[in-house]
């Protein structure tokens, strides 16, 4: 998986490629726990995200708490699987996706 980093202000966009899955997961978590402070605009883009595992939507969820208390998040461009994903965990009622 590789993760793109746009930092503007207090706006933060990650654009995911590849798959988020138990191996990769572990680098989002890290990416965005040294990121996420100060932020109150938070945008996912899964445009190029192949796939996503349960330990991807743990480290969602872990996001969506996070700015929950300190603002907004937003997921992007996600595919028809990993959507399909999204609403059988019930995850398309938890983020807000566009």
């Amino acid at each position: 998986m590789t993760i793109n980093k746009n930092q503007n202000g207090t706006e933060l966009e990650i654009a995911l490629s590849g798959r988020l899955d138990t191996t990769t997961a572990p680098q989002l978590e890290t990416e965005l726990k040294h990121s996420i402070s100060g932020v109150t605009a938070l945008t996912i883009d899964m445009k190029e995200l192949e796939y996503i595992s349960s330990a991807g939507l743990r480290v969602l969820l872990s996001a969506q708490k996070v700015m929950n208390k300190q603002g907004t998040m937003v997921v992007r461009h996600v595919n028809g699987t990993i959507m399909e994903v999204f609403e059988v965990t019930g995850f398309i009622d938890i983020l807000t996706v566009e």
